[in-house]
């Protein structure tokens, strides 16, 4: 499991036109599943996801979670984190997940996300448009 976190103002994720997902100060993030991923890495990637101190505190130090700060999470499904680029330009996605397999993974990480804090989220498999305005930036890679 890959997940892409960025700290940000604001962002909105739309299909065919339509805003379906959209968070004011919070986390965005880009998950994607290959094999072997289970409820065991969502939930540590959850706890790490929340307790991630990268919100600034009354000192502008990067101290506080998306918790201390109630901040907002848009998740959002991309197969393409798991792209292969070693040989050649054009990228292998092999190691990526199916979505017969990797959509029920997608919802359990939402669904666990959800016990905790406000989660809005893209349409998995859809073409999606997703604006942000990145905060600092930061933008961390988490894996497991």
């Amino acid at each position: 499991m890959r997940i892409v976190v960025q700290r940000v103002m604001n962002a909105q994720v739309e299909v065919a036109g339509e805003v379906v997902g959209k968070i004011s100060k919070g986390l965005v993030l880009l998950v994607g599943f290959t094999r072997g991923d289970d409820l065991d890495k969502i939930k540590y990637l959850k706890e790490k996801v929340l307790h991630l101190r990268i919100f600034d505190d009354e000192n502008g130090k990067m101290n506080l979670s998306i918790q201390d700060i109630k901040g907002e999470i848009l998740s959002i499904s991309q197969f393409t984190l798991y792209g292969n680029t070693k040989k050649g330009t054009r990228p292998s996605f092999i190691e990526a997940l199916n979505g017969e397999a990797a959509e029920p993974l997608y919802d359990l990480w939402n669904e666990e996300l959800k016990k905790e804090i406000p989660v809005a989220t893209g349409i998995f498999g859809a073409d999606m448009k997703v604006s942000l305005t990145n905060d600092g930036p930061v933008t961390i890679l988490l894996e497991r």
